[in-house]
Protein backbone atom coordinates (compact mmCIF):
# COMPACT_ATOMS: atom_id res chain seq x y z
CA UNK A 1 0.00 0.00 0.00
CA UNK A 2 2.81 2.47 1.01
CA UNK A 3 4.66 1.97 -1.81
CA UNK A 4 1.50 2.24 -4.57
CA UNK A 5 0.46 5.37 -2.74
CA UNK A 6 4.22 6.86 -3.21
CA UNK A 7 4.23 5.61 -6.93
CA UNK A 8 1.59 8.02 -7.27
CA UNK A 9 2.07 11.05 -5.46
CA UNK A 10 5.70 11.26 -6.78
CA UNK A 11 3.91 11.09 -10.05
CA UNK A 12 1.78 13.76 -9.37
CA UNK A 13 3.73 16.73 -8.33
CA UNK A 14 6.96 19.00 -9.35
CA UNK A 15 9.19 17.71 -6.37
CA UNK A 16 8.74 14.36 -5.74
CA UNK A 17 11.86 14.28 -2.90
CA UNK A 18 9.03 15.98 -0.63
CA UNK A 19 6.58 13.35 -1.04
CA UNK A 20 6.73 11.53 2.63
CA UNK A 21 4.21 8.37 3.14
CA UNK A 22 3.64 6.81 6.85
CA UNK A 23 1.45 4.16 7.26
CA UNK A 24 -0.05 3.24 10.39
CA UNK A 25 -2.04 0.03 11.77
CA UNK A 26 -5.32 1.37 13.77
CA UNK A 27 -6.05 -2.09 14.47
CA UNK A 28 -5.21 -5.27 12.75
CA UNK A 29 -8.13 -4.47 10.18
CA UNK A 30 -7.51 -0.75 9.98
CA UNK A 31 -4.56 1.20 7.98
CA UNK A 32 -4.09 4.43 8.38
CA UNK A 33 -2.03 6.05 5.34
CA UNK A 34 -0.42 9.41 5.57
CA UNK A 35 0.32 11.27 2.63
CA UNK A 36 2.62 14.47 3.08
CA UNK A 37 3.67 16.95 0.14
CA UNK A 38 5.49 20.24 -0.53
CA UNK A 39 3.66 23.06 0.22
CA UNK A 40 3.47 24.01 -2.98
CA UNK A 41 2.54 20.09 -4.59
CA UNK A 42 -1.15 19.74 -1.99
CA UNK A 43 -3.41 20.81 -4.60
CA UNK A 44 -1.71 18.87 -7.45
CA UNK A 45 -2.31 15.55 -5.16
CA UNK A 46 -5.70 16.81 -4.30
CA UNK A 47 -6.96 17.94 -7.47
CA UNK A 48 -9.82 20.21 -8.64
CA UNK A 49 -12.43 19.17 -6.26
CA UNK A 50 -10.52 16.71 -4.33
CA UNK A 51 -11.21 13.97 -7.40
CA UNK A 52 -7.50 13.09 -7.16
CA UNK A 53 -7.48 12.53 -3.81
CA UNK A 54 -10.78 10.77 -3.87
CA UNK A 55 -9.41 8.18 -7.01
CA UNK A 56 -6.30 7.99 -4.82
CA UNK A 57 -8.60 6.94 -1.58
CA UNK A 58 -10.73 4.33 -3.92
CA UNK A 59 -7.61 2.79 -5.26
CA UNK A 60 -6.48 2.17 -1.88
CA UNK A 61 -9.31 1.27 -0.16
CA UNK A 62 -9.45 -1.82 -2.80
CA UNK A 63 -5.84 -2.87 -2.12
CA UNK A 64 -6.59 -2.86 1.44
CA UNK A 65 -9.41 -4.98 0.22
CA UNK A 66 -7.76 -7.75 -1.24
CA UNK A 67 -5.90 -8.04 2.31
CA UNK A 68 -9.36 -8.28 4.33
CA UNK A 69 -8.75 -4.45 5.63
CA UNK A 70 -9.75 -1.16 5.69
CA UNK A 71 -7.78 1.90 4.50
CA UNK A 72 -8.27 5.66 4.86
CA UNK A 73 -6.09 8.58 3.05
CA UNK A 74 -5.13 11.51 5.19
CA UNK A 75 -3.27 14.32 3.16
CA UNK A 76 -1.03 16.67 5.57
CA UNK A 77 -0.47 19.88 5.05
Amino acid sequence: MKEFIEFIAKHLVDNPENVKVEVNEVDENTVEVNLSVGADDVGKVIGKEGKTARSMRTLLTAIAAKEGKKASLKIID
